[in-house]
């Protein structure tokens, strides 16, 4: 339950306004199982959740799912020129479905935006209806690139500025994102608040699982990777350790996941003669990735550039002995020796190294997984991430409230855009 304070105090249901760009089953990254794990753990703690995103062949354009209210926009144009035109193509559509759902929402109203993707609708929506934003930064464009080398990415450097500027609150899933983004984009320490992603702990289920001997033969050590096949998540670091690997164990890299670094990724396994011992096995389902991890004799994230890690939480979930680059958010969530390994990032040898101490020792890979299973189990359910989070929407529509530009939300039905108000600005 939520409060806004004018006049008369008057009890509401918490109404929230989720903006992504991606949502099921539209499955690009990390941001839209996050949106959709969170939006219908608030909607099943009682908070009316509507989610505004991309439309797709054969999906409705408004549907009630797991209690979320859905609603699927397609763009202006769908094939511009480029990804960026193509983004505002999308914003002026979610703009636009935000205009007709936000009309017609009485008492506490939050907006919560999902990466700079949705900046555009974002701010729009904020200042014709008086709405407090809240924007999670998932990455950053400098993060995924080790800097900003061209007008391209300056574009997008830029963007993800600007939400945070307009934003109440700005939201991160780590201690090491909250540097990142502060660093970046001149933010105070009371403006940026960490909540870490979380992690279904009931297994997906999906028909009939895979059998092991699909992915490895019975004598072979199954190391399994999964994620978006880009520079950053290190998948050219964990080939180049493989070599290494194999001198001492019958071992079989899988990798899952799809991404435009895909070819380049098997070239170079080619020509580290690494043969039929990897195999890239594209895009698979929830169901799929659960049971590869229950086969894994280790999980390896290698990332070079990763502010949380939610594949290192699918792992520890499900079981499978882990060994993660020592960066980013991952450094916050593997403790060394204790619930996994960690490898020094970028470092082929040092991420040998701990792969084969996995592989060599059974007693220390069962208990590693163990540990982490109880700590996924006491500290990443969505349950309590939801908790969290709805208690900053109170705090901040609370905040907003008491402030004339927050009022004016109930002064008139649709009160003139009033240009860059507020986001307790830092510049």
């Amino acid at each position: 339950m939520s409060f806004w304070p004018i006049g008369a105090e008057v009890t509401w249901v918490t109404t929230v306004i989720m903006l992504t760009w991606e949502y099921p089953p539209h499955l690009v990254g990390g941001l839209a199982r996050h949106v959709h794990a969170l939006s219908r753990e608030l909607a099943a703690q009682g908070h009316d959740v509507h989610v505004l995103t991309r439309s797709g062949p054969g999906l409705p354009p408004d549907a009630l799912e797991d209690g979320v209210h859905v609603v699927r926009v397609a763009p202006y144009f769908q094939e511009p020129s480029d990804f960026r035109l193509w983004v505002c193509h999308l914003n002026y559509a979610l703009m636009e479905a935000g205009a007709r759902l936000a009309g017609q929402l009485g008492g506490p109203v939050v907006l919560h935006a999902h990466d700079w993707l949705v900046a555009y609708a974002a701010r729009g929506i904020k200042n014709l209806f008086h709405i407090p934003l809240l924007a999670t930064i998932h990455a950053t464009e400098h993060g995924r690139h080790n800097g900003i080398h061209d007008p391209g990415q300056k574009y997008i450097n830029d963007v993800e500025w600007w939400l945070t500027y307009e934003a109440w609150r700005v939201v991160v899933c780590s201690q090491a994102m909250r540097g990142e983004v502060q660093w970046l984009f001149g933010l105070n320490d009371d403006k940026v608040q960490v909540i870490p992603n979380g992690i279904d702990l009931k297994p997906p289920v999906n028909g009939p699982l895979p059998a092991r001997q699909q992915f490895a033969a019975p004598g072979e050590q199954l190391i399994f990777h999964i994620g978006r096949l880009v520079p950053e998540k290190g998948v050219a670091v964990l080939l180049e350790a493989m070599p290494h690997i194999m001198k001492r164990h019958p071992a079989r890299l899988v990798v899952a996941g799809t991404g435009p670094f895909g070819d380049e990724l098997r070239r170079r396994a080619q020509e580290l003669g690494l043969g039929e011992r990897v195999s890239f096995i594209g895009w698979v389902d929830d169901a799929t990735a659960h049971a590869l991890y229950t086969y894994a004799d280790v999980a390896v994230v290698p990332s070079t550039y990763e502010p949380f890690g939610i594949v290192a939480l699918e792992a520890m979930a499900a079981g499978a002995p882990l060994v993660a680059s020592d960066v980013g958010g991952l450094s916050e969530i593997v403790r060394h020796g204790e619930n996994g390994l960690k490898a020094l990032p970028g470092h082929a040898l040092s991420l040998a190294e701990q792969i084969d101490r996995v592989l060599a020792d059974r007693g220390l890979a069962q208990r590693l997984a163990g540990a982490a299973r109880r700590e996924v189990e006491m500290k990443y359910t969505w349950a309590g991430i939801a908790r969290t989070t709805a208690n900053l929407y109170d705090q901040v529509i609370s905040e907003c409230g008491q402030t004339e530009w927050g009022t004016m939300r109930f002064a008139q039905p649709l009160p003139p855009a009033s240009g860059a108000l507020p986001g307790r600005y830092t510049m």
